[in-house]
């Protein structure tokens, strides 16, 4: 795992309009350049070609936002095998460009992989959030993420170096209006 790997640019959410005018598209090959752009603004950290690698890979699971045909914010996830054979999602980042917060934006990207991952019956899905970052702690827990440890040291060239892993088990009721 890569410095930085699940960090997370959170949007307060206000609700209103921005959702219906929002698409999402994959990440493919063709426009991984739009996802290494929307980072290089949202976070602190550098991502390696494997976080890359692995956006693509998850196929439906990582996801560009648009509004208004503008390349606005997106969520890139990783699948992972764990003991036994089931599959959980990684939430490696989700951002949202500054003035297209709180437009019901990163709600989408979030109920995009909640509905995905109750279809193919995964049923966990975690991220890791620096320990200082209230809004996206809050806004996860607005979505039944629950704080499930805390790592010290896990950031190398961030300060506070540490991180809380949230953690959400998929239930009936995934998705948050």
């Amino acid at each position: 795992m890569g410095a930085g790997d699940g960090e997370v640019a959170a949007s307060k959410e206000k609700g209103g309009g921005g959702a219906e005018r929002t698409s999402l598209d994959g990440v493919r090959d063709k426009n991984v350049m739009q996802l290494k752009k929307l980072n290089t603004a949202l976070f602190p950290v550098r991502y390696n070609d494997k976080y890359y690698q692995d956006a693509i890979a998850s196929k439906d699971f990582s996801k560009l936002a648009y509004y208004s045909d503008i390349c606005v914010g997106a969520i890139a996830c990783r699948l992972e095998k764990k003991e036994g054979g089931a599959v959980r999602v990684y939430i490696m980042t989700l951002g949202v460009l500054a003035p297209y917060r709180g437009l019901g934006i990163g709600t989408k990207l979030l109920n995009h992989v909640f509905d995905l991952s109750a279809k193919q019956n995964i049923s966990e899905i975690y991220l890791h959030v620096q320990t200082n970052n209230d809004d996206a702690i809050a806004f996860y827990k607005k979505f039944g993420f629950e704080i499930t440890q805390t790592i010290h040291n896990y950031y190398m060239n961030i300060t506070p170096p540490d991180c809380y892993v949230l953690t959400k088990f998929i239930g009936q009721a995934a998705t948050k209006k």
